[in-house]
Order: structure tokens, then C-alpha cells, then sequence
């Protein structure tokens, strides 16, 4: 029970602390969502932390990605098995917290002033912003299986088939799914 509760780290008061802490920080800069930010949150947990392996950080991911629900749920899982029920709380609370109350005040914000130059400019000023993050996270994800050849196939192939069909985003995670399924990459 305390595993489940507590995580199997050892973790402090103070590292649940800073975890929550951390999480918060990164949740001002959750641009393009939650996802986004997770190479700092691989960086802290994995590089700095030594908390998580590359592994268990990606499969803390992919298990979160599969389950039906928000994509903020991987930060929970992540929270999981840095610090068991605690660290998912501290996760997650830490990411949502101040991105709701920010995004609840600058909604209405701009909403009030919407026509302004400043709410055009900065709207406009995000998107390079917001692609770059999720490129950066997209390198991290498909980082262990760069040195497969179908890998490079199969995200070339993706990668075409977003931008030039209509077709639904689960058509080409299917059919990387099924390759690693089998074997054939990853």
C-alpha cells in the first residue's frame, strides 16, 4: 500500500515539493499543451533527477497516449512512477493549476480587447512558438527508434499523409502501431 501511495523512489516532502514546483513552472510554458514540455520534464526526471530511465519516461508516455482521455495524462503517470500517488498528484496539479487560472484570466482578457493590436500581434507570435515545442517533443518521442530505417519511413510516410490528405491523425499512429506490433520498427 505505501508503494502504491508513496512511489518506490523515497522520496521526500521536499522532492514531492519540488516536483509539484517544477511541474508548475512548466505549465506557463505548455504553449502548445502539456505535451510540449515533455523534454524538460524527460530532462528533470530522467537527466537531472535520475527518478525514471529514458525507457520507463517514454513508456510512462505511450501507456498515457493510449489510455482514452485528455493528453494531459501522461504528466499524471509520469507523477506515478517518479512518487507513487503522491508524485501523480504533485504532477498534475502543478500542471494544471496555473495554466487553468492563466488561461481563465487571459481568455477574458482577450476577449475584451480581442480586435487590439497587441492581442493580434501576440496571437499571431505564438504559432512559430507553439511548432517548435511540438517538434521538439516529436525528436524525443521518435529519438529510440531513429536508428531504424522503417522508422524514418514510416514518419516520412505519416508526415505526408497529414499534409496532403484530411485524413485522421489515428490512421498513421494505426499504422506505426501495427509495424511495432509486428516487429517491424522501434
Amino acid at each position: 500500500m505505501s508503494a502504491w501511495l508513496f512511489g518506490t523512489h523515497g522520496l521526500s516532502v521536499a522532492d514531492w515539493l519540488q516536483l509539484f514546483g517544477h511541474f508548475l513552472l512548466l505549465s506557463l510554458l505548455a504553449v502548445g499543451g502539456a505535451m510540449s514540455t515533455a523534454p524538460d520534464m524527460q530532462r528533470y526526471v530522467v537527466g537531472e533527477r535520475g527518478w525514471l530511465g529514458n525507457a520507463e519516461f517514454g513508456d510512462s508516455i505511450a501507456l498515457a497516449q493510449a489510455a482514452p482521455g485528455p493528453n494531459v495524462l501522461y504528466v499524471a503517470v509520469v507523477g506515478f512512477n517518479v512518487g507513487g500517488l503522491l508524485g501523480a498528484l504533485a504532477t498534475l496539479v502543478g500542471t494544471l493549476l496555473p495554466s487553468t487560472l492563466l488561461t481563465l484570466h487571459a481568455t477574458r482578457w482577450g476577449e475584451r480587447r480581442r480586435d487590439g493590436h497587441a492581442v493580434r500581434a501576440f496571437t499571431s507570435g505564438m504559432a512559430p512558438l507553439t511548432l517548435g515545442l511540438l517538434l521538439a517533443t516529436s525528436w524525443l518521442l521518435f529519438e529510440p527508434a531513429a536508428g531504424e530505417p522503417l522508422a524514418w519511413a514510416l514518419a516520412a510516410l505519416a508526415l505526408a499523409v497529414m499534409l496532403r490528405t484530411r485524413w485522421s491523425p489515428l490512421v498513421p499512429i494505426t499504422v506505426g502501431a501495427l509495424a511495432g506490433a509486428l516487429g517491424f520498427a522501434g
